[in-house]
């Protein structure tokens, strides 16, 4: 009969673990977790969103384009920080004959995933 008991203790120990761990909240990133660069990095890599793969190789990217330059040494290319900014806003203002959108006069990206993206492509 000890037998028995110890086995029922044990199975209901293991019941009540099993049925606390259900309750647990399940522990994920949320985007206010995300530093602004890892935030960057979503929506420029985001197909619906900046896409900046579609024409740049990116470090990290799958299935780049070789249609824009490779977006690499960025710090060195864009100082001002501000200037990069104003290239992803409307890249037609410094060349006329671009092909990049002009993301930010058309409003295909809000101001902020421009300033997220901004971030991100100034730490590559």
């Amino acid at each position: 009969m000890r037998k028995t008991a110890k086995i029922i203790s044990t199975a209901s120990a293991i019941a009540a673990l099993m049925g606390s761990l259900s309750l647990a909240p399940i522990q994920t990133a949320s985007a206010a977790e995300l530093t602004p660069v890892e935030q960057g990095k979503k929506v420029a890599f985001n197909r619906k969103k900046g896409n900046c793969l579609a024409c740049h190789s990116i470090a990290g990217g799958s299935m780049a384009g070789n249609m824009g330059p490779p977006l690499v040494a960025m710090k060195a290319r864009f100082p001002d920080k501000a200037k990069l900014r104003a290239q992803i806003w409307d890249a037609t203002k410094a060349n006329p004959n671009s092909v990049m959108p002009p993301f930010g006069r058309h409003k295909v990206l809000s101001e902020k995933d421009i300033d997220l993206i901004t971030e991100y492509i100034h730490t590559l």
